[in-house]
């Protein structure tokens, strides 16, 4: 069975939305989409992925939204098309102040990739090409 998806949103709560958002959108250079205020006592940023249909959201609640901790393997991986650009955005990063984390799973420093954590620690990992 083969199912089709209009769009794919991954959502996550933050208390830094701030910092948050600019890890990925002014570090990673993710388009915003979308900004909400005080919806239902909700704020957010939406940021695209490639492609129109996929998304990344993150959330504050005024009554406060704790991230949950993450595990060293709780990853958001992105792919590029070779050496170059991913070697572009580690610069990026490094001139943003943010070093590679060793990761939990060799497999990364296998394929050449190297991890990240955003300001929740939760981790980006950036791989020079596709692998599949």
């Amino acid at each position: 069975m083969t199912v089709e998806f209009a769009q794919i949103r991954v959502a996550r709560p933050t208390d830094r939305l701030a910092e948050v958002e600019r890890f990925y959108a002014e570090y990673l250079g993710l388009p915003v989409l979308y900004r909400f205020d005080d919806h239902d006592g909700y704020s957010g940023v939406m940021l695209g992925l490639p492609g129109s249909e996929y998304h990344l959201e993150f959330t504050t609640h005024v009554a406060g939204s704790p991230c949950p901790a993450p595990t060293a393997d709780n990853l958001l991986v992105l792919y590029f098309h070779g050496d170059a650009q991913m070697y572009a955005m580690v610069e990026r990063l490094a001139a943003a102040g943010c070093a590679p984390v060793e990761p939990e799973n060799p497999y990364w420093n296998k394929v050449g990739a190297l991890t990240f954590e955003d300001p929740d620690r939760w981790r980006v990992v950036l791989v020079p090409r596709r692998v599949i």
